[in-house]
C-alpha cells in the first residue's frame, strides 16, 4: 500500500505528505465524525420512547417477560442513576447508526488517497454495499433474538421467576446487534483483499474447510448466550457470503488476464503497455 498521495505540492522531495498535515487532516475528520455522533445522539434522547419500544420487544415475546406482572412486560434496575445511563446507552446507539454515513465518509475520506485509482474506484462500492450488509446483519439478530432469549431463560427451573435488569437486557441486545453486523462484513474484506491484490481466489479455495469450521466455532463462542439458534443464524449467512466472495474472487480472476494487472503500479508510473506504445501524441 503506497503512502498516502497529494498534490505535488503538499509532499516533500521523497513524495511523502508532511507529518503536521497528515494529523491536521485527521483531526478535522475526527471533529467532524464527532459532531455527527453527537448530533445523532440528541435525535436518540428525543426519541427515546419509540426506540425503547422496538429494543425490549424480542424480550417481551418470551414468557418470562410476564412473570413479575402478569400480561406486563417488565424489566428491572436496581440503581439510582441506571434509569439515566440507559436512556443515554440506548441514545448512543441511535446516534452512531444515524451518522454512520458521515463517520464512514470521513474514514474513507482520509484512506482514499493512499489507495490507486483503482482501488478507489471499487471501495466506493464496498462502502455503499458495507451499511446494507451491516443492517441485515444487525436486523438478523434483532429477529431471533426472541428465540435466543427463550431457549437461554428456558434452563431455570419452573419454581424459578426471571428478574432482569434493564442494564443487563440493552448490553444483550448491543453486543448481538454488533456481532452480527461485523460478522456480516468479514466476507466483503476478503473481496476487497482480493481487489487489491493481497488475497488470491487459490488461497481461500486452500482453506475453505478450515475457514468454514472457524466459523461454526466463531459462531459458538461469539455469541453472547452460545445456545445452538444463535450460533446457527450468525455461522450459516457467514458462510453463504463467505462463497459468494469466493465466486466473485474466482469470475474476477478468470476474466483478468495473465500479466495485465497494473494494481501494483502507481497513479504516476507507466505501465508496461504504455511504455512500449511510443510516445503519446
Amino acid at each position: 500500500m503506497a503512502l498516502l498521495k497529494r498534490s505535488s505540492q503538499d509532499r516533500d522531495p521523497e513524495g511523502r505528505m508532511p507529518l503536521m498535515e497528515h494529523l491536521r487532516e485527521l483531526r478535522n475528520r475526527l471533529l467532524i465524525a464527532t459532531i455527527a455522533v453527537v448530533v445523532g445522539i440528541i435525535i436518540g434522547w428525543i426519541f427515546f420512547d419509540p426506540v425503547w419500544s422496538f429494543i425490549k420487544e424480542p424480550f417481551c415475546a418470551t414468557p418470562q417477560a410476564h412473570q413479575l406482572r402478569s400480561g406486563e412486560c417488565t424489566l428491572t434496575y436496581g440503581g439510582i442513576f441506571q434509569s439515566f445511563f440507559l436512556t443515554l446507552k440506548v441514545s448512543a446507539l441511535v446516534g452512531v447508526v444515524v451518522s454512520s454515513p458521515v463517520w464512514l465518509y470521513q474514514i474513507w475520506a482520509f484512506v482514499t488517497p493512499a489507495l490507486y485509482r483503482n482501488e478507489k474506484r471499487y471501495s466506493i462500492a464496498f462502502l455503499a454495499i458495507a451499511i446494507p450488509l451491516f443492517l441485515i446483519g444487525a436486523l438478523l439478530a434483532y429477529y431471533i433474538m426472541d428465540t435466543s432469549l427463550a431457549i437461554l431463560l428456558g434452563f431455570a427451573p419452573s419454581d424459578t421467576v426471571a428478574v432482569i435488569q434493564i442494564d443487563e437486557y440493552v448490553s444483550y441486545v448491543l453486543i448481538m446487534l454488533v456481532i452480527f453486523g461485523v460478522s456480516f462484513e468479514l466476507p466483503l474484506l476478503l473481496v476487497f483483499l482480493n481487489v487489491v491484490g493481497v488475497l488470491s481466489h487459490a488461497t481461500v479455495k486452500k482453506h475453505r474447510r478450515t475457514v468454514v469450521f472457524l466459523m461454526f466455532v466463531f459462531g459458538a463462542v461469539i455469541t453472547p448466550g452460545g445456545d445452538p439458534i444463535t450460533m446457527m443464524a450468525l455461522a450459516m449467512p457467514m458462510i453463504i457470503l463467505y462463497f459468494a466472495a469466493e465466486l466473485f474472487m474466482f469470475l474476477r480472476e478468470r476474466r483478468t488476464p495473465a500479466g495485465e494487472d497494473f494494481s501494483h503500479l502507481s497513479d504516476d508510473e507507466a505501465s508496461p503497455l504504455q511504455e512500449d506504445s511510443g510516445p503519446e501524441r
